[in-house]
């Protein structure tokens, strides 16, 4: 874990014993949501399996204050007829964004890793294995996408395919419940969820992008991105590098609390950041003058 998450880590830790000791706080309801899918493309996010490469895609929200995430939403596409006993499995995955969690430099084998997902996940979550409570709801039984991206995702300096064509398919509301929720330091994150089907393949479903109504804009918005289990631990632009269409949103939402202490709360949080960071800063200092003696 690096210093930022280190120190991320204890932002969230501190509060949470200062507001435990003071009070001095109150909680108000967090709704995050980048809104309704648009009918621009469908983008594969299934795990591995038999014959099955593993293919994710991950769109970008932001907390600004210490934040409990209890439950989620997203919107994708299922095979047309299928049944929604056909979901065997639902796992999220929440990346920093890159270079945290990362290989720095990166490997070059895409345009670019700035505004990214990070290599690897910090938190995971699987239905299977009881972390997670789905409900899935049909929304429509025919919705068209214009285009969609399954197996189109290669390294530099392959990496344009334009997608793989338009698809029909039914529209699929799937409501998550985390069993156990978790807390979230003010940060930039990506959220990322993959579904397993009996049969075929579930397609995330983009939002516009600028954010509009019924969404919640926030800044800065990055764009949605994909990889798949040869590309790993690199991700692609999916409208910038592989479709040329511009960028996407992916349809979620987030809802939970926040943490909203009072000014002198804060205060209290800010002092022991300082010693904290004085603290680190004097380790470092000694550890460069011991090394310095030894040597």
């Amino acid at each position: 874990m690096d210093t930022r998450s280190i120190l991320n880590s204890i932002a969230v830790v501190s509060l949470s014993a200062i507001v435990a000791a003071t009070g001095t706080a109150a909680t108000i309801p967090f709704f995050f949501s980048t809104g309704n899918a648009d009918g621009k493309i469908g983008t594969l996010s299934r795990p591995a399996g038999p014959g099955l490469l593993e293919t994710e895609t991950a769109d970008d929200f932001i907390t600004t204050l210490p934040t409990t995430i209890n439950s989620a939403t997203f919107v994708g596409l299922l095979p047309s007829g299928a049944p929604l006993s056909s979901v065997n499995d639902v796992e999220i995955e929440l990346y920093h964004v890159f270079p945290i969690d990362s290989a720095s430099p990166p490997s070059g084998n895409v345009p670019t890793r700035v505004n990214s997902p990070s290599d690897h996940e910090f938190e995971a979550f699987d239905s299977a294995a009881g972390d997670v409570a789905v409900t899935t709801t049909l929304l429509n039984s025919s919705f068209a996408v214009a285009n969609t991206l399954v197996n189109g995702i290669h390294a530099s300096p392959n990496q344009f395919t334009g997608g793989e064509g338009p698809a029909t398919g039914e529209e699929v509301l799937f409501s998550i419940t985390f069993n156990t929720p978790f807390t979230l330091s003010p940060d930039h994150y990506f959220f990322r969820p993959e579904v397993g089907l009996t049969s075929g393949n579930f397609l995330w479903l983009s939002s516009p992008r600028p954010i509009v109504a019924p969404g919640t804009p926030f800044s800065p918005d990055l764009q949605s991105w994909t990889r798949n289990g040869n590309l790993a631990p690199d991700w692609l632009r999916i409208g910038t590098d592989i479709t040329g269409q511009g960028p996407f949103d992916a349809t979620f939402s987030l809802t939970g609390t926040e943490i909203t202490p009072e000014p002198s709360t804060w205060l209290l949080l800010g002092t022991s950041l300082l010693l904290l960071g004085s603290y680190g800063t004097k380790k470092r200092s000694s550890q460069r003058k011991l090394k310095h003696e030894r040597s």
